[in-house]
């Protein structure tokens, strides 16, 4: 694997030089984007060019005084770009803590150190849940390793001395010595862990709406400015100057220039906000997608409880040993390679012992076995696991009592009889049972009623005894802790109905996860899928969005979206508002931007067809913009909005904006064509227009802030109140003729009758079928068990 040429008998300064000019091996898929990025992307964008363009044009001909939107253009992107770099600066602090660091064996000892400064020749020492930062070479010990990244295989692969270790793959039994033996350009690692965040998709729905407006009014802009300007340059002989100035209005018109600035704005914000309350968002967008989430998949160990493991008692089922329990288990704890939380409850409990026999073998622990065992020569294999997977024992009632009452009770039991680790255990005899607890979390009641009012289902997925995950479950608080034991499932179709039916899945396996969260979705689901171990990668690379626990395995930290840092699942309802809060205000306020952007598509080609100018010019154009929609909308972004969301986001922006786009189009054309028949004076009409056309977007406006509080109401009388004495106190820089009382009148019908024109038009629209609703109610109820 790597490169043609690989980095074999590099020095270490030779190795450092090449990892500082080609990057380092194994480094994390940035966090952030670079500062470079961020002003590239707010600076190079389409609208942005649009802009430019229509500046220049305006520039050329003298329009000096319409230029001002080019300004207001500058400043939107200064603010964004500050917000995001504030944003980056936030989150790059917390992501020190979540960067992936080798154990390296240096000068004799054990270094924790960034990838990054990893050379060749130094040897890695690895364990359970570490992704493997670098190509290297078992030199002592054996693991197994998942190599799904590579192969998409996620059956582990076991991996001897001598053996190759794939840089991105990820150690799910065992610990060994491995040299590294390849880093920097040669080194698959960097590539791979790109993969890994890569698995999952931005499911941004926010995303993909405004790439189709930006396509759409890019396609349309080039050749509706060409007939604009054709028409009145050539066909209405206008002067050079006025018809490049009507034409720029009416292409301004079209940009929604703010929405995907304050977006982006939002959720920096949003990611911000997080950050301080330790929780690192590594994707602008996953702030969305958990937004959007109705079933919340939990793990029980360390997410409804602590996570802090002990033994409360061990139960003795044989009087039959040959050494005191505490010397074997002692003995066995001291050489096997497992650290879990269950493993450091077994050596609190257990001290470690050193006894004359030497083992002869082990088997680590994975989450497909669900037992470790250590093969003695004399006493025999000493195995250790789920009582259920221990042939030939019976666990007595009392334990089984334990079991329904939440807590993991563990079989210890021995073997003469070969075990192999691919394989089903042969007959086994009991020698004991451990019995041990873990407290709820404080706060797991609370948060998992939160999720049932906020209409978020929860689903206990855990590869204990489901008995156990049920009774925990129902301690925690949730409701319907209906249970099915995975290990019982077999077929797809059987796991379709339990997935349906039940709401605790015990004995699950890695590849279950991942078919559970699959069957969700394909239920028209959402899902968000937490975990703190290799046995969950599968099902967070698949969930649209994944949480993972800090103090779990550093493989699956790299391939959450989300991250935990204190491991505290209770913070969830805090993301579920943050993101709430962006995608809710958003569509809010882009129904007011798209009311310009519809009207003005729709006014342009009216005045093509009816060969009439069009009747704004970029300043008036720009008023709007400040006042009706930049000032509004950018401080609504910014307030708390923890409705669940219904709908999709570009349908329900259309059927908002919409009617008062179509109000606006008919007073135009009633105005522009029968401005006289009113009783105008012809001077009168531009100006009878604008207010018009203002009045119906301030209508839009008040749609957005509904329902009103002080904050929502105050925001719509200053912007309204704001633009309709701007155009009265400055007319004449806006090209207007003053107000003249005869045309008052007709300037409050035509807006009441352009109102009742909006409503109408929404009433209509809200009888048509909306292909939406679904995403109002994602899937059919899950029936109880």
């Amino acid at each position: 694997m790597g490169s043609n040429t690989p980095l074999h008998g590099l020095s270490e300064a030779e190795a450092r030089r090449r990892l500082e000019a080609g990057g380092g091996n194994a480094s994390p898929v940035s966090i952030t984007k670079s500062a470079g990025q961020i002003v590239r992307e707010h600076v190079c964008t389409l609208f942005n060019l649009f802009n430019v363009l229509i500046a220049i044009a305006l520039a050329l001909v003298g329009a000096w005084s319409n230029l001002l939107f080019i300004l207001i253009i500058a400043l939107n992107t200064a603010i964004g770009i500050v917000q995001e770099l504030h944003a980056k600066r936030l989150v790059e602090q917390i992501a020190v803590l979540t960067a992936p660091k080798a154990r390296v064996l240096r000068d004799g000892e054990i270094r924790e150190l960034p990838v990054e400064e990893l050379v060749l020749g130094d040897v890695l020492t690895l364990e359970r849940g570490v992704q493997i930062p670098a190509d290297a070479l078992v030199l002592d010990g054996e693991i197994e390793t998942d190599e799904s990244l590579l192969t998409g295989e996620s059956i582990p692969v076991g991996k001897t001395p001598g053996e190759e270790l794939l840089s991105g793959s990820v150690v799910v039994s065992g610990a060994c010595m491995a040299r590294v033996e390849r880093v920097g350009v040669d080194n698959y690692a960097t590539r791979l862990t790109q993969e890994a965040r890569a698995v999952v998709p931005d499911h941004s729905e926010l995303l993909t709406s405004m790439g189709q407006v930006t396509r759409f009014t890019g396609f349309l802009i080039p050749p509706l400015g060409l007939l604009l300007f054709f028409q009145a340059y050539v066909l209405r002989g206008t002067p050079l100057s006025g018809a490049v100035t009507t034409t720029a209005a009416g292409l301004l018109g079209m940009l929604p220039k703010g929405l995907v600035l304050l977006i982006t704005v939002s959720l920096a914000v949003g990611v911000a906000k997080l950050a301080k309350s330790r929780v690192l968002v590594q994707n602008l967008f996953s702030l969305e997608s958990l937004a959007h989430v109705d079933v919340l998949c939990l793990d029980k160990t360390g997410t409804l409880t602590q996570g802090n493991m002990r033994v409360e008692r061990v139960v003795q089922l044989t009087k039959d040993l040959p050494i005191p329990l505490a010397d074997w288990m002692g003995a066995f704890l001291t050489h096997i390679d497992d650290n879990n939380a269950t493993f450091q409850a077994m050596r609190a409990y257990f001290p470690i012992r050193d006894i004359p026999q030497t083992p002869t073998g082990k088997i680590s622990f994975s989450s497909q076995r669900k037992w470790s065992a250590v093969i003695f020569p004399e006493l025999g294999t000493l195995v250790v696991g789920a009582p259920d997977r221990m042939t030939g024992t019976r666990l007595p009632e009392e334990l089984s009592a334990e079991i329904r009452r939440g807590k993991r009770v563990l079989m210890i039991a021995s073997t003469s009889c070969p075990v192999d680790p691919d394989g089903p255990l042969p007959e086994m005899t009991a020698l004991a049972a451990l019995v041990l607890s873990d407290p709820i979390r404080p706060g797991a009641a609370h948060t998992l009623d939160y999720f049932r009012r906020e209409g978020v289902r929860i689903k206990v997925i855990s590869g204990d005894h489901p008995a156990a995950a049920a009774a925990v479950a129902a301690q925690a608080g949730l409701e319907d802790a209906s249970w099915v034991d995975m290990s019982l499932v077999n077929t797809e179709d059987e796991l379709l109905r339990a997935a349906q039916q039940y709401t605790v899945f015990g004995r699950v396996s890695p590849e279950q996860k991942r078919q559970l969260v699959q069957a969700f979705q394909d239920q028209g689901h959402r899902v968000a899928m937490t975990g703190d171990g290799v046995n969950d990668i599968l099902a967070m690379r698949k969930a649209d969005c994944s949480i993972a626990m800090a103090h779990g395995s550093e493989a699956a930290r790299q391939a959450a979206q989300v991250v935990l840092l204190d491991s505290d699942f209770t913070v969830l309802p805090n993301i579920l508002l943050e993101g709430r809060r962006v995608v809710n205000n958003m569509t809010r306020v882009a129904g007011v931007f798209f009311v310009k952007t519809i009207y003005s598509i729709l006014l342009s080609l009216f005045c093509v067809l009816a060969d009439l100018p069009f009747p704004l010019i970029p300043i008036q154009v720009t008023l709007i913009d400040l006042f009706i929609e930049g000032y509004p909308a950018f401080f609504q972004s910014f307030v708390p909005e923890g409705r669940a969301l219904t709908g999709r986001f570009l349908p329900c922006v259309l059927r908002r904006s919409l009617p008062n786009a179509m109000a606006i189009l008919l007073s135009s054309a009633v105005l522009l064509l029968g401005g006289g028949v009113l009783g105008l004076p012809a001077g009168q009409i531009p100006l009878a227009l604008y207010l018009v056309i203002g009045a119906v977007e301030a209508d839009a406006l008040l749609k957005s802030c509904l329902p009103l509080t002080s904050l929502r109401g105050f925001l719509f009388l200053t912007a309204s109140v704001g633009f309709f004495c701007a155009v009265l106190l400055f007319h004449a820089v806006l090209s207007l003729p003053s107000l003249l009382p005869g045309t008052v009148p007709v300037v409050l019908l035509a807006s009441a009758v352009s109102i009742l024109a909006e409503r109408l038009c929404a009433f209509i629209l809200c009888h048509v079928p909306r292909r939406d609703r679904a995403a109002e109610h994602l899937g059919p109820p899950i029936p109880k068990a």
